[in-house]
């Protein structure tokens, strides 16, 4: 256990030492949020008061949903693109020979890996935490409607977003063997994953072929959760009856629909879980099956 924390603080401290990666990775949310809010916000106010065209509505109400979405939005997407950021710690040991250091020394190759895994998951949390701050910051701002139980699963939907994005990204990058890749596929990853999640646009407003595609992919279902908590408590206050906030919920991916069918709540945590542990259990695999190699 003392050599497990050692090498996990280890990892930490490169990380948060390298100005030049740490900087970068604690200011993207931020930044992303700043752009989401200058260049987004009016698009989603104006499709939410598209569904609520005539209905009375308080237009204070509707800023306290777009900036839901807009902060469950940002959370997702910063828990699938900063672990492949935090990967480079494993990467950078791996092109600078440090493995071959480690290899020398009676530390076992599994708590090597497991050392990276940890401090990529932890980073990832902290960065996604910061962010779910500065975003709970916003939404206070705009209009407050989250209860005790909202905050609760919130946190809940960020640290499972944030083992999924880690496993994820463990297992693709054990592949890389130098910066340079680690760099591509995080820029590759950057530019789709909001996308492929549904955190930059909702679901319903994709042709059907595509929407059904997105439906297939595990993040989907963590943005989801993130809507449901984070916008269920103003659609509920903006809303004149129960068949609006249906509406709006169905509108704006706080309830999901798999080929047609409604997707509930537990389902959308079995899938997340599921998708993270087996994506745990294939960095494992391939960590054991690299017998004889460096990791």
């Amino acid at each position: 256990m003392r050599t497990f924390t050692a090498l996990t603080a280890r990892n930490l401290k490169i990380f948060f030492r390298d100005k030049g990666v740490f900087f970068p990775a604690l200011l993207a949310p931020l930044i992303l949020l700043f752009l989401f809010v200058a260049f987004l916000g009016n698009v989603y106010r104006d499709s939410i008061r598209g569904v609520l065209e005539g209905f009375p509505f308080e237009d204070g109400l509707v800023e306290s949903v777009a900036s839901g979405w807009l902060v469950s939005s940002l959370v997702a997407v910063c828990a699938g693109t900063i672990a492949f950021t935090a990967e480079c710690i494993m990467v950078q040991d791996r092109a600078g020979g440090q493995f071959a250091d480690f290899s020398l020394t009676p530390v076992p190759r599994s708590l090597l890996a497991l050392s990276y895994f940890t401090a990529t998951y932890l980073v990832t949390a902290i960065v996604c935490f910061v962010a779910l701050g500065a975003g709970f910051i916003y939404m206070g701002a705009a209009g407050w409607h989250l209860t005790a139980a909202d905050l609760f699963l919130a946190f809940a939907d960020t640290l499972l977003l944030c083992l999924f994005g880690t496993a994820l990204s463990s297992v693709v990058c054990t592949f890389l063997r130098s910066q340079g890749g680690v760099t591509a596929v995080q820029a590759t990853v950057s530019a789709a994953y909001g996308f492929l999640c549904g955190a930059y646009m909702p679901i319903g407003s994709l042709v059907p072929w595509l929407r059904n595609a997105i439906m297939l992919l595990p993040g989907t279902y963590g943005t989801g959760l993130l809507h449901r908590h984070l916008m269920g408590g103003a659609i509920d206050a903006l809303a004149q009856n129960e068949a609006l906030a249906q509406g709006l919920r169905e509108g704006f991916d706080c309830d999901l629909f798999f080929f047609g069918s409604a997707v509930p709540e537990w389902v959308c945590y079995l899938v997340l879980a599921l998708a993270a542990f087996l994506s745990v259990g294939a960095y494992v695999a391939l960590v054991a099956l690299r017998r004889g190699k460096h990791i």
